[in-house]
């Protein structure tokens, strides 16, 4: 039986988040935020993809927290560009982290500009088991910092999304660390999850 969705308010950060949690409990492998597309295009936490993604992973046992960027739905001020959002995800984590028993790996997820947001978010916080990118708006936005993401990424794209040319991801994906899964039109849960869960390579010589 799936876990009960529990509404509540990310209340940790400078402004007060709408969220959903779904807390599979004491077998839970690892908790995961997901954050959502663009909010001036639509983008909430109730996209069918966010959902889609959060409802298979807690299939896999992961607990998950799901929120709206600020502006979104009933999340306070509004759209900043990206700074703010990135505070929305760091709230959003920090809530996570405290309903979660010391010590329970922790992964980003993002879909659109919400796999942006993760992946700034992850280039500045240890600790994180995986970093989870799909659909990642490669020809807009700046995505220079890539390369200071300390964190193992796996990049979800469709082979014709308008705004993820297959020629820029090519390049991301042979960086060490990251990896290509598939099409955005045929993710495979089970295979996020071996990818999320798969131990990091050894880095000793």
């Amino acid at each position: 039986m799936a876990s009960p969705e529990q509404r509540l308010t990310i209340d940790v950060g400078p402004r007060a988040l709408e969220a959903c949690l779904v807390d599979v409990g004491v077998a839970r492998c690892a908790g995961a935020i997901l954050c959502h597309p663009h909010p001036e295009y639509g983008g909430s936490m109730d996209n069918a993809v966010v959902v889609t993604v959060a409802r298979a992973l807690g299939a896999e046992r992961f607990t998950t927290l799901r929120f709206n960027f600020g502006g979104v739905g009933r999340s306070q001020g509004g759209f900043s560009g990206g700074p703010a959002e990135i505070d929305d995800a760091r709230a959003a984590l920090t809530m996570l982290t405290r309903l979660l028993p010391s010590g329970t790996p922790l992964v980003v997820v993002g879909y659109s500009f919400g796999a942006w947001v993760v992946l700034r978010l992850a280039a500045d916080t240890p600790g994180l088991r995986h970093v989870v990118a799909i659909g990642p708006p490669l020809d807009f936005l700046d995505w220079g910092f890539l390369d200071a993401v300390p964190t193992p990424i796996t990049f979800v794209a469709g082979e014709r999304d308008q705004f993820c040319a297959s020629s820029r991801l090519a390049r991301v994906v042979v960086s060490p660390g990251h990896s290509l899964l598939g099409q955005v039109e045929q993710v495979d849960p089970c295979r996020i999850h071996a990818s999320i869960m798969r131990p990091a390579p050894s880095t000793s010589g």
